[in-house]
């Protein structure tokens, strides 16, 4: 990558303009002319470094239900037990980490699931034939975004103050129209001057019907942004390290309020205590190397005064991909797997 890659991979993993030509908008916001952005951008992909180009959801405001999840897998079997769990539709990241409870992954399921999200974790455990798992959902969010330094420069314990997500749950069932438009919006967004136009009409829209029901889940929260997903590995951040913290229950807010503004925090939730797992507070760092994450983490723990944490770095990735919405693959493995309930 050049500086012009990281550039435009800068302003791209935290915003691309939802219009009728979105490459043209951003183009013309970072001065590089649009061909050779296109350009740019299909490079990246097929390098590995751009994921995705799409509408970005907030899972519990389409209905759905989500968690994170620890499990303890017995010795010999993680390899065998990883490929159950991320059969599952809904499991879109499964990676192994440095601790005891070695197999973290995050699942989600539809509103309308015939099993639920509950008994589906304490399905896999027994079909992964885990020694142990552990649901720990979010009780609160105090920040969801990556936002990768990839100009350089930036002190990784440098605040930006980003808008706190919440578990506000949907006022109403979308529409069967805004269902259509989560699918089309969802689909990664070709490398063409007018993207949006297949997507539209693939799904039974105009552009501008499409562009409008957009602004809309955009404006109300049910799509976080309209973004690039990089693969941090291949955009040269090595290391994903999970701070976990043991904070007293009066402390959680302040604490974690105070973990969200750091701009090398990507994830910072509140998640529920077992007798095992005494952790309440949850950050997320990435960076080039341990030394970065170990940066960020040691500056959360002066300004908090929480010394009472360890960091679990992720050893190998099973899995890592979106949450396709309103997908029959989901349904259908609810269907495959009823009479094990």
């Amino acid at each position: 990558m050049d500086d012009s890659d990281r550039r435009l991979l800068d302003r791209l993993q935290n915003e691309l303009p939802l219009v009728e030509r979105p490459w043209a908008a951003l183009a013309a916001d970072i001065a590089m002319p649009e061909d050779e952005m296109l350009e740019r951008i299909s490079r990246l992909r097929g390098e590995g470094v751009v994921r995705q180009i799409s509408a970005i959801f907030d899972t519990r405001r389409l209905g759905y239900r989500s968690s994170l999840v620890a499990a303890r897998t017995k010795p010999g079997t993680q390899q065998q037990a990883a490929d159950i769990v991320s059969a599952h539709p809904g499991v879109t990241h499964n990676y192994e980490r440095e601790h005891a409870f070695d197999l973290w992954f995050t699942i989600a399921v539809p509103g309308d699931s015939k099993i639920g999200l509950d008994e589906t974790i304490d399905l896999l455990g027994r079909l992964a034939d885990v020694e142990s798992i552990r649901p720990l959902p979010a009780i609160r969010f105090y920040k969801i975004g990556v936002d990768l330094d990839m100009v350089g420069g930036r002190d990784p314990a440098a605040k930006k103050v980003r808008p706190q997500p919440t578990l506000e749950a949907p006022s109403r069932p979308p529409t069967e129209r805004e269902i259509a438009a989560v699918r089309a919006l969802q689909t990664d967004l070709p490398a063409i001057p007018e993207p949006l136009a297949p997507l539209a009409e693939a799904h039974g829209f105009s552009v501008a019907e499409l562009l409008k029901l957009g602004q809309e889940l955009l404006s109300d929260g049910r799509m976080r942004r309209f973004a690039a997903v990089l693969n941090h590995r291949r955009a040269g951040f090595k290391q994903n390290g999970m701070g976990v913290w043991i904070v007293a229950e009066d402390r959680v807010d302040e604490a974690g309020r105070i973990m969200a503004s750091y701009r090398g925090v990507s994830h910072c939730y509140e998640r529920p205590t077992y007798d095992d797992w005494p952790y309440r507070l949850f950050s997320m760092t990435h960076g080039r190397d341990k030394e970065e994450c170990e940066a960020v983490l040691a500056a959360l723990s002066k300004e908090t005064g929480l010394d009472e944490y360890a960091v679990l770095y992720s050893i190998n990735e099973f899995k890592k991909t979106r949450l396709v919405y309103f997908d029959e693959a989901a349904a259908a493995w609810e269907d495959a797997h009823l009479a094990l309930v």
